[in-house]
């Protein structure tokens, strides 16, 4: 594709798919960990052991531009099947999807949403032993095979990780930053700011340049947070995840942005060297997205051929070469670091898992109380 036709940032929507995001409090349970009830019987029905055979074609949702239309092309080709494709724009858009009774055979949540599928009953178990591939994952990075957010990963297969930083114009605004994400505030940037339009991100942010716990609902935590961001706001352009193509035509000169969406932007650049990525001093929040499927899934086992198939060594190069995300995959890794060489920073492993700045869940009240700060953030 030629620089002059930016692709789609990886967390962008296509919008003539999917609805409107809503509030994180829909169909929540009680305790805010989980979604809606699933329908009598789905709990029993969702740990019975899935035929991996096609038993239809693939309806899947997942965020936009995602896997290479190549990888897609070959799945279907091989199993003669076709992958009906719809797409969301943010975590709390597929809940609200998945309550009002649409139904998909795969789905890829974040890793507090995993958790919250899997509380509420809302996904099949997933017999890794029935995956030919699997190995290459389980074996060969600890942290997936028993993960917080999933006891022993029995509903769910890591897809990819990432983290969040800073990205910038070096030609507008300088080579080089203090590494804070205190720069956001930076003089020279100001009116061309972004933050990502993301109740976690932004509120993380928050509470690590002021030395908080990332996931804080604490109600004195959030009044310094909202206040802290309020300081921000003539600073600001606006609120948007498509960090990839705001600086690439310039329309912003910094804005807060995921590790892969910058790696993958780099093919469409004509000067990478103009563009920075910062990982703050003060943190930077880790997440890993999942393939999981749903407990009312109608074709489950071509759901379970299609993880497979996006777990093959060639697969698996193809997509980090184009999503620009690692992929925890054994064999991978010299892939994925040819692809952030530029940008050594962008270089997300296991490890950095381990730091445990992921966003977690919250009870309702503390659900509530970041929702209401977020109102107030957007607010202004």
């Amino acid at each position: 594709m030629s620089p002059e036709v930016p692709r789609l940032s990886r967390r962008s929507f296509l919008r003539t798919s999917s609805g409107a995001a809503v509030g994180l409090g829909l169909g929540l349970t009680a305790a805010g960990c989980g979604f809606s009830s699933a329908s009598p019987g789905s709990e029993k029905a969702g740990e019975e052991p899935i035929d991996v055979k096609v038993d239809g074609d693939l309806v899947y949702f997942n965020w936009a531009d995602f896997v290479d239309p190549a990888v897609f092309a070959g799945f279907e080709k091989e199993y003669g099947v076709k992958v009906i494709q719809s797409n969301f724009d943010s975590m709390e858009g597929m809940a609200a999807k998945l309550n009002a009774g649409n139904r998909y055979d795969i789905i890829f949540p974040t890793a507090k949403w995993a958790q919250r599928l899997t509380a509420g009953h809302r996904l099949r178990t997933i017999d890794h032993s029935r995956l030919k591939n699997a190995d290459a994952v389980f074996s060969r990075y600890d942290y997936f095979a028993d993960p917080w957010y999933d006891a022993g990963s029995r509903h769910t297969v890591p897809f990819t990780m990432y983290k969040t930083g800073i990205g910038w114009r070096k030609d507008k605004i300088g080579r080089d930053l203090a590494g804070s994400w205190g720069d956001l505030w930076n003089a020279r940037a100001k009116g061309k700011v972004f933050v990502l339009d993301d109740r976690d991100e932004v509120l993380g942010m928050g509470a690590l340049k002021l030395g908080l716990d990332v996931s804080t609902a604490d109600a004195g935590d959030l009044g310094r947070i909202t206040s802290t961001l309020r300081s921000l706001r003539p600073h600001l352009r606006g609120f948007s995840s498509d960090s990839y193509n705001n600086l690439l035509n310039g329309t912003a000169v910094m804005t807060q942005a995921w590790s892969g969406d910058m790696a993958a932007m780099l093919g469409q650049a004509k000067d990478p060297s103009v563009f920075g990525f910062e990982v703050a001093k003060e943190g930077a929040p880790v997440n890993s997205d999942c393939y999981a499927i749903p407990s009312d899934a109608r074709h489950p086992g071509t759901a379970m051929l299609f993880i497979d198939y996006m777990l093959r060594p060639e697969n698996v190069k193809k997509n980090i070469e184009y999503i620009g995300y690692p992929m925890p995959v054994g064999g991978s890794e010299d892939t994925y670091a040819a692809v952030v060489e530029p940008f050594p920073q962008c270089l997300v492993s296991a490890d950095d898992l381990k730091d445990d700045l992921y966003f977690r869940n919250g009870d309702s009240k503390g659900e509530r109380a970041r929702d209401t700060a977020w109102t107030q953030v957007k607010a202004g």
